[in-house]
């Protein structure tokens, strides 16, 4: 973006520019109506963190380490996490390219390929996105039953319900917060709620574990069911570091953008994703091969904690997709000319109708086919490996191709031929998966 625009504010009216790509074809890129160039790289990182260690990581033992078994899913989730921490690298030296910053994914695709793929591109990030908030209200309206359960275990209320409460949440916190950088104390919440989940999953773990007889942590299933499984686990790899929106992100960082988004990056995936890595482990070897989807239904222990810890999941994840829905939301309010103050009663309305109707549809979508895993492998095969590996390494090729080695350029082909096939595979595995689980559960499911 031009310097004069490095320091946008919310409620900035919306001004739009034309920039000539390599193929002659005009893409227009609008000036954003969120803020950018605001935020120290250490929030960055933790609003990084934060999608690491969500209410997600409370699944990865049983999504990951079951089908993969312990030399499998560690070193699987290892191998990821470095994959991962060099192509969101990739993509954040990519941030000032041609003189300009590329604030949007779909900006960065626009510059380097002209139009075409500035459309296609968008779909597949927004689809990705609608896919992880799709994901989290499950989660959110999960942790929800299972704190209900705790306490009044009837079954009146089922999960499409809790659910729908989860959605509400959502929209309500749509509301109070305009743009990403606004979660500013919103992220020391949602820190204490992830200290609080995987703290508690992590000690009632451990401790069920020390008491426990001996646990069967062979791989569950035979034959082609199994070979299926495996491979959508390599999808619920790559979604545990979705980073499909890197650039979104970066615009919020204070210059100079590329060292303070490395910054927060490392401290991403070095400090950050310490928890979720102990989490994943300690719960399986607690519960091998018998462990959920959501670990906090395996542990034992008061009620009044385990009660603290689904409401922490719940709290959690419903500013985690805040993050993963500001770029839907920037897009509309930027479209729109949302501008002046975020309290302004038009701009209230605006984010009312317009973010409520978006999670309405996202919630609907949740009770309908609540199968929390498989959602996990769908969205990163549609999405989360050519987003986060694929694109960014091609991208690389076209940005620096006078800069680059013969030897480099074939390293970077090699990581798009092999995720290329790694996300085939890992697409018809969950779809496959998917359609298994709609014959045995009907839609709404209470699971």
């Amino acid at each position: 973006m031009d310097d004069e625009h490095n320091n946008g504010v919310y409620g900035q009216s919306p001004s739009y520019r034309k920039e000539k790509t390599e193929d002659q074809h005009s893409v227009v890129i609008p000036d954003t109506a969120h803020q950018v160039s605001n935020d120290s790289w250490f929030q960055v990182g933790v609003v990084l963190s934060m999608g690491v260690n969500s209410a997600y990581a409370l699944g990865y033992s049983g999504t990951i380490m079951v089908p993969l078994g312990w030399i499998g899913g560690v070193v699987g989730l290892v191998l990821s996490t470095i994959v991962s921490l060099y192509a969101s690298s990739l993509m954040a030296k990519l941030h000032e390219v041609g003189g300009k910053r590329h604030i949007r994914y779909r900006d960065l695709a626009g510059f380097l390929y002209g139009r075409t793929a500035y459309m296609l591109i968008w779909a597949l990030q927004y689809a990705n996105l609608f896919l992880i908030n799709i994901g989290y209200v499950i989660m959110s309206g999960s942790a929800l039953k299972a704190f209900y359960i705790i306490f009044r275990d009837d079954h009146q209320i089922k999960l499409p319900h809790f659910i729908a409460i989860a959605g509400l949440a959502c929209i309500l916190f749509a509301i109070a917060t305009p743009h990403l950088s606004a979660l500013r104390v919103w992220l020391g919440f949602s820190t204490l709620f992830m200290i609080l989940y995987l703290s508690i999953a992590f000690v009632l773990s451990v401790k069920d574990g020390v008491k426990a007889s001996p646990r069967d942590y062979s791989i569950p299933g035979s034959g082609a069911n199994t070979i299926w499984a495996i491979i959508g686990a390599t999808g619920n790899l790559f979604f545990a570091f979705n980073t499909g929106m890197i650039p979104e992100i970066q615009a919020t960082i204070r210059q100079p953008v590329v060292r303070n988004m490395v910054k927060a990056l490392n401290f991403q995936f070095t400090v950050g994703v310490v928890p979720m890595h102990a989490v994943t482990y300690i719960g399986y070897w607690a519960y091998g091969s018998g462990v959920s989807s959501y670990l906090l239904n395996n542990v034992h222990g008061p009620d009044w904690l385990l009660g603290v810890a689904h409401l922490s999941a719940f709290f959690q994840a419903i500013i985690t997709l805040h993050i993963f829905a500001s770029p839907t939301y920037e897009f509309l309010d930027t479209k729109y000319g949302i501008k002046g103050s975020a309290l302004a009663p038009r701009n209230l309305a605006f984010r009312l109708f317009v973010r409520g109707g978006y999670l309405i549809m996202t919630t609907f979508l949740s009770a309908l086919l609540p199968f929390l895993g498989n959602f996990m492998s769908l969205t990163g095969a549609i999405s989360t490996i050519p987003l986060t590996f694929i694109l960014p390494n091609h991208m690389y090729l076209v940005a620096k191709k006078n800069k680059l080695s013969s030897l480099q350029k074939s390293w970077h082909w090699l990581n798009i031929l092999v995720f290329g096939c790694m996300s085939a595979a890992a697409f018809v595995a969950a779809l496959k998966l998917t359609i298994l689980q709609t014959q045995t559960y009907h839609v709404f499911a209470d699971l």
